[in-house]
């Protein structure tokens, strides 16, 4: 029951629902999902580590980027069901729509400035 009550607690936050859905397009950056979602960088950084430490996101390095992406749902049956079917859900949401409208114009070199 532990595992479970950690998924369901990491989906428990609006930003955090958000931050899953974006990665569903691609692999990002911390500043780029702070950019996106317009909080700040130490918030999104919070954020990605609850739902690391679920077993929904995974993080790696790609030289000196680290980048977070959706786990593969290896960890849990939980996180594979709730990662499979997010994909479904909340398409139709208006949050969600802006945010797929405002994710292609997101990069991190314009963010950072190199």
């Amino acid at each position: 029951m532990k595992q479970f009550i950690k998924v369901m607690k990491a989906l428990s936050d609006p930003n955090r629902v958000k931050m899953m859905k974006i990665l569903q397009s691609r692999p990002l950056c911390v500043c780029e999902i702070k950019e996106t979602l317009g909080i700040a960088q130490s918030t999104a950084s919070k954020h990605l580590k609850l739902l690391e430490d679920a077993g929904l996101v995974r993080s790696f390095k790609e030289g000196l980027w680290v980048n977070y992406s959706l786990a593969d749902g290896s960890d849990s049956p939980y996180c594979a069901s709730m990662i499979g079917n997010m994909k479904h859900w909340l398409e139709d949401e208006a949050q969600i729509k802006d945010l797929n409208q405002i994710l292609p114009g997101i990069n991190r070199i314009d963010i950072v400035g190199k």
